[in-house]
């Protein structure tokens, strides 16, 4: 274990999970597209905000009147079997094993996030807190207690009761700007009390630079495309998390 604490701020489509995306994950399941509202968002013509509105709209749009509703319960069983990132489990227990605060910052689905986190429970009773887990998935997963982990990520929000589940509400959760991570990154550091030197990022896309600006280390993992390789320390093109919890505990080491 270092002797001084340290951060590491992981994305997760792409880098915990090997796929596409979550909510891309979600819509193959659900046999829906999105490629109206990704192409209006490229086109600059969405904002991320009217854009997580719109998929809502699309998901919740999937059904009509005479069918069950789409629920709560349902978008969790649809992101089951996420293909996860080789030594994805191994990373996360080698950084906490090391003494890391470690955080996922991600534009991605909030479950996926949030069953990442219950596999590291903290051996503490689950509460609400800023960057925790839901109470759901800690008594699923951890039997009520909560995780070590910090959470950011997007996704739905429930509303009515629907006999003993819940609708999806017409509004999504919006925590993380595609490009804001640099802030989040910045509230994590004040929160722990640690500073940007003893920082260290992972992350694959344009998405990602305000968070390599933010750390005092950073890593472009199978980089999506070339834009933040000029932000970051180093570029790993091999998808096993070993290689990066190796690279992270050297570093911060020195």
């Amino acid at each position: 274990m270092t002797s001084e604490p340290y951060l590491v701020c992981l994305d997760m489509d792409r880098v915990l999970v090997d796929h596409l995306s979550t909510w891309q994950f979600v819509y193959d399941k659900m046999g829906l597209s999105n490629d109206e509202s990704f192409e209006l968002y490229n086109q600059g013509l969405l904002d991320e905000w009217d854009w997580i509105k719109l998929d809502i709209a699309l998901i919740k749009g999937s059904r009509d009147t005479s069918q069950k509703p789409v629920t709560d319960a349902e978008l969790r069983q649809n992101m089951e079997g996420m293909p996860m990132m080789k030594n994805w489990r191994m990373l996360i227990q080698g950084l906490l094993d090391d003494g890391a605060k470690v955080a996922i910052v991600s534009g991605g689905l909030q479950q996926t996030a949030r069953d990442i986190a219950a596999q590291f429970p903290s051996g503490t009773p689950w509460k609400r807190r800023w960057g925790g887990i839901d109470r759901f998935t800690s008594k699923r997963f951890t039997d009520g207690q909560d995780t070590q982990l910090t959470v950011f990520t997007n996704g739905w929000l429930t509303g009515d009761q629907f006999g003993d589940d819940f609708l999806i509400d017409d509004f999504g959760r919006y925590q993380v700007q595609m490009n804001g991570k640099g802030s989040i990154v910045n509230m994590l550091q004040r929160r722990f009390g640690i500073d940007k030197k003893r920082t260290a990022s992972v992350g694959d896309s344009a998405g990602d630079i305000g968070m390599f600006q933010q750390s005092g280390y950073s890593i472009c993992f199978n980089p999506w495309d070339e834009r933040p390789l000029e932000y970051c320390d180093e570029v790993v093109r091999e998808k096993d998390l070993e290689i990066i919890l190796n690279k992270i505990k050297s570093k911060m080491s020195n």
